[in-house]
């Protein structure tokens, strides 16, 4: 069977990045993604270019720095299921540095950006959380850069938490149309990671029409891609998941339009 486009296995590099999404080689326009696993003291340090960046702390921590901030420790959790995450934000045309403090790992979304919004560490507190569904599509969000969120001028990026046997993403829905208020166009990638390693989680994406429709095993790191369609994740019984979304598009704003054929279990969910 082959390998879907839509699904990026861990591929380590010399100095620890494992994955890497950009707009070129993904075939679309907005985002772009890296995670990166660092040894202790080993560092990441880039210009931002056009592009604005997100850094996420995954687990551990390490120092970061941006023109217009003081260097930061930043980073407390073992693992993305052990609580909220810290962040920082970088614009466009500005730089950043990251430095690890013992081993970590460290995930950088991007998308296109001007420099118009200014640095920023995003700590817990600031990350906001919600439970959607109920019964087998509970999952746990937490809110790093959502739409609301008036600190960056096209990311949203989102962590959720997907305990073992439950539903995500679901009921399926998509957002590949310019056309707020009713729909917006984004293109979105998930970073998935499993509780315990050795599990695996299922993702489909499909449009209307079929045209798209595929359907592949997710295991620990690997990354999935969303040009369009609808895109229900589903996690195995007995391991919990946790992806990292990363979406933008032409407008800041996450506004979705649901299956029809399974738009009848929202009174249900």
């Amino acid at each position: 069977m082959s390998k879907s486009p839509l699904l990026r296995h861990p591929a380590p590099e010399p100095g620890g990045r494992f994955q890497r999404v950009t707009p070129e080689d993904a075939g679309w326009t907005y985002v772009g993604f890296e995670a990166w696993d660092l040894a202790d003291g080993a560092r990441i340090e880039a210009e931002t270019g056009d592009r604005e960046i997100c850094v996420v702390m995954v687990a551990g921590r390490a120092l970061v720095a941006a023109p217009g901030l003081p260097e930061t420790t930043i980073g407390e959790r073992a693992s993305p299921f052990d609580g909220d995450p810290w962040s920082l934000y970088v614009p466009a045309r500005s730089r950043y540095r990251v430095v690890a403090q013992g081993a970590c790992e460290v995930a950088i979304c991007s998308a296109p950006g001007t420099g118009a919004k200014p640095p920023r560490i995003v700590p817990p507190a600031d990350v906001g959380r919600q439970t959607r569904g109920a019964g087998s599509n509970v999952r746990h969000v937490r809110d790093i850069l959502p739409d609301t969120s008036p600190h960056a001028e096209s990311l949203l990026v989102v962590e959720v938490i997907t305990p073992g046997g439950n539903w995500s993403s679901y009921p399926s829905h998509k957002h590949d149309r310019d056309d707020p208020p009713r729909e917006t166009l984004l293109e979105e990638t998930y970073f998935h990671r499993m509780n315990p390693r050795q599990g695996y989680a299922v993702q489909r994406v499909y449009d209307d029409a079929r045209d798209l429709d595929e359907t592949f095993t997710l295991r620990d790191r690997d990354v999935s891609l969303v040009p369009r369609g609808y895109h229900p994740v589903g996690a195995a019984h007995g391991y919990d998941l946790y992806y990292l979304n990363v979406m933008a598009g032409p407008k800041r704003l996450w506004k979705f339009h649901n299956d029809p054929d399974h738009a009848w279990l929202f009174g249900r969910t």
